[in-house]
């Protein structure tokens, strides 16, 4: 196979009967991430599908760029709770124990340990630390009037040096989730500028890979930027909103941010 060419792509299982849409859905929209992907690189292709409370497999490393992410679980539903989605979840809560739907690192990452705050739990101050010195207390005060519940983080750092962060905010709804949109991106850029960081813009994240029940906004860091470039994403399911950045010197790749994302957001959906 040349570089030119596209590997096929290979048939979706079928799904089972009694399944709803999201299910067909989810197997039509990775078809098409795969396909982005395969158009910035080569090897093997393959797409994935959803079901709900079940494993969920990550996107395998090929030399497009894309990481090796161990086999995704989402956290069992205590007996008789809806999904954050399900239509008599009307407040979206998240069940399930929001620190087990953080994504796990990829293989032969390096995992930051001073982000597993006390029992999982990151002290707001510490997540408040990666925005520029001057945007804290506002964007603080904005987290308390709109009651924040919990943070948990994740992070790693690849052996090619980039460091990845994910920080998981829970609010008291769904309804607030989405007020607080407007805290964190205003104008299609992000409301508050991050440390080494004050200027984004959109980020050219593939359609494909979005998904239809995530509210998603997603940026890179415009140029001239320093001796790295971030990429930053917002994206809110139900009662939490997930933040993903990722920083590399030289510039950061678009691949294995639209792929960490898109697997993030699927856990919280």
């Amino acid at each position: 196979m040349t570089e030119s060419q596209t590997p096929p792509l290979p048939e979706p299982p079928p799904a089972r009967p009694g399944k709803d849409r999201r299910r067909t859905r989810a197997v039509l929209r990775w078809a098409a991430v795969v396909a982005v992907f395969a158009l910035t690189g080569t090897g093997t292709a393959y797409g994935i599908s959803r079901a709900d409370r079940a494993d969920l497999p990550g996107l395998a490393t090929r030399t497009d760029g894309r990481w090796e992410y161990p086999a995704l679980v989402r956290p069992p539903l205590p007996s008789g709770s809806p999904g954050p989605l399900a239509t008599a979840n009307k407040a979206g809560t998240h069940y399930a124990d929001l620190r087990a739907l953080r994504l796990p690192a990829p293989k032969n990452a390096t995992v930051d340990k001073t982000l597993s705050g006390t029992d999982g739990w990151l002290p707001v101050k510490d997540f408040l630390a990666q925005y520029d010195g001057s945007e804290r207390h506002q964007m603080g005060q904005e987290l308390t009037d709109l009651g924040l519940r919990h943070v948990t983080s994740r992070g790693w750092t690849t052996p090619d040096g980039t460091r990845t962060r994910i920080d998981l905010l829970q609010f008291a709804t769904a309804e607030v989730a989405e007020q607080s949109q407007g805290s964190f991106v205003s104008f299609a850029v992000p409301r508050h500028p991050l440390r080494g960081a004050p200027a984004f813009e959109p980020e050219g994240f593939p359609e494909a890979a979005r998904l239809d029940e995530v509210w998603l906004a997603a940026f890179a860091e415009a140029k001239p930027y320093g001796k790295e470039q971030t990429r930053v994403a917002y994206a809110s399911a139900g009662d939490t909103v997930a933040m993903v950045t990722q920083s590399r010197p030289g510039g950061a790749a678009a691949v294995p941010f639209w792929q960490t994302v898109t697997l993030q957001s699927e856990l919280l959906a």
